[in-house]
């Protein structure tokens, strides 16, 4: 029996339609999810003032994505529609970063399946608690897989080589200045510079507020938090020490310490037209 022309088996399909997502993602910036000791703490570099990659779902519910703004728009707000359902109907206790965490992998594990083109986002909900115990980070791929992190998260652009960064520098219960100088840390390339203040989105769920923990940094404030940080200045190499006969020791510049090289780059600027 001879196959028909164009035929494709079911398993390359699902291999080009994951291979074609993974490519959209990386080309958007990372973005790095985790815990500090009052909460959790969202950072990404986006030079776009009008669309943002962090955003509230709910009072203790936060969501981050990269990829395609308008793909990922549409979960953000499916999910602020199903927790205000709920919510409501319910309880607001019911609503939780599981259950949304859930929803999100149904249906992008359904539209990976069923639709022609996968969605190319990679999207984290993260759940603020009572203590460090009760905080919970979820990352979901565009196959609808779910990733129960501890402690942090990166995804997007060069996601692995963030990811050993923030492994190197992670610890438990950092203080809000200590996280965000590791998150930038991990965001900035080996020898390369941090975006500026304007250039930054940072959000944090926030424990020890009443009612929403949500609260978006930006401005004075975040500057007052980055002058906290403990990020050394830069040294400049001492002058050699005259010699005992009057003349200097001068060291040979092949002798300079260099840096590692860079892992690559972070990817395309975010403009609203390529994926965030």
């Amino acid at each position: 029996m001879s196959m028909p022309f164009g035929y494709a088996s079911p398993e390359q399909i699902m291999r080009d339609k994951a291979d074609y997502a993974r490519k959209g993602i990386a080309r958007g910036r990372s973005v790095v999810v985790l815990q500090y000791v009052d909460g959790i703490l969202f950072v990404a570099p986006n030079p776009s003032r009008a669309l943002h990659k962090i955003s509230e779902i709910y009072d203790r519910i936060g969501f981050a994505a990269v990829g395609r703004y308008n793909e990922f728009e549409e979960l953000r707000l499916g999910g602020i529609r199903y927790a205000d359902i709920n919510g409501y109907t319910y309880d607001r206790s019911d609503v939780t970063g599981r259950g949304l965490a859930n929803l999100y992998a149904s249906n992008l594990g359904r539209i990976f399946t069923e639709s022609i083109k996968s969605l190319e986002v990679e999207v984290v909900v993260a759940e603020v608690g009572e203590s460090s115990d009760g905080d919970a980070i979820y990352r979901l791929t565009f196959d609808g897989s779910v990733f129960d992190e501890h402690g942090f998260a990166a995804m997007g652009g060069q996601a692995e080589a963030v990811s050993t960064r923030l492994k190197e520098r992670y610890r438990e219960s950092m203080s809000l200045a200590d996280a965000l100088e590791v998150a930038l840390t991990a965001l900035t390339e080996p020898g390369g510079e941090r975006p500026p203040v304007g250039q930054l989105e940072v959000a944090v769920l926030d424990r020890n507020r009443e009612h929403r923990k949500f609260l978006r940094l930006t401005g004075g404030r975040l500057e007052r938090l980055l002058a906290q940080t403990s990020t050394p200045p830069a040294t400049t190499t001492p002058a050699p020490a005259p010699a005992e006969n009057g003349t200097s020791t001068a060291t040979s510049s092949d002798d300079a310490p260099t840096g590692p090289p860079p892992t690559g780059p972070e990817g395309d600027v975010d403009d609203g037209s390529s994926p965030l």
